[in-house]
């Protein structure tokens, strides 16, 4: 009996207390300024120098380039880019890498779907993806050929 008084003491005490949750569909989180969330890849940007696949820890990074069709330009073309969410860490080592910042993140996290197969993205849907684009990532790199104080 002493412990119904006792949990009803604490329900009691915590019904005047703010609420902590949120409307979620309604109103959306605010999430801190270093949250990894999904990237936003650029392909005008992109020059095909697979840093990205070659650091990323699962290998859920795709990309393929082809030769610049102007034979005057040196270099390579993006092809195809894709990243397979279903086993993507969000880790930020493929924007870190990223001599070009053609990959940044963002503080996007909703990927929730009803099969796996849509968690295999495109170029075309990455670049797309440009809301809430996080600006430290871009700040905080040194530019090429600067000094570093």
């Amino acid at each position: 009996m002493f412990g119904l008084i006792k949990g009803m003491g604490i329900t009691l005490k915590n019904l005047a207390k703010p609420k902590v949750t949120y409307k979620y569909p309604h109103e959306p989180l605010e999430m801190p300024d270093r949250y990894r969330g999904i990237q936003h890849f650029d392909p005008e940007k992109c020059i095909v120098c697979n840093q990205c696949a070659r650091i990323c820890p699962t290998d859920c990074i795709t990309l393929t380039g082809k030769k610049h069709p102007d034979p005057n330009k040196k270099g390579k073309i993006i092809d195809t880019y894709d990243i397979n969410f279903e086993i993507c860490i969000l880790c930020d080592l493929c924007t870190e890498v990223c001599p070009t910042e053609a990959i940044i993140m963002t503080s996007n996290f909703e990927l929730a779907t009803y099969s796996r197969d849509d968690l295999f993205k495109n170029m075309k849907w990455l670049h797309e993806n440009d809301q809430n684009i996080r600006q430290d990532n871009i700040s905080s790199k040194p530019k090429p050929g600067g000094n570093q104080a």
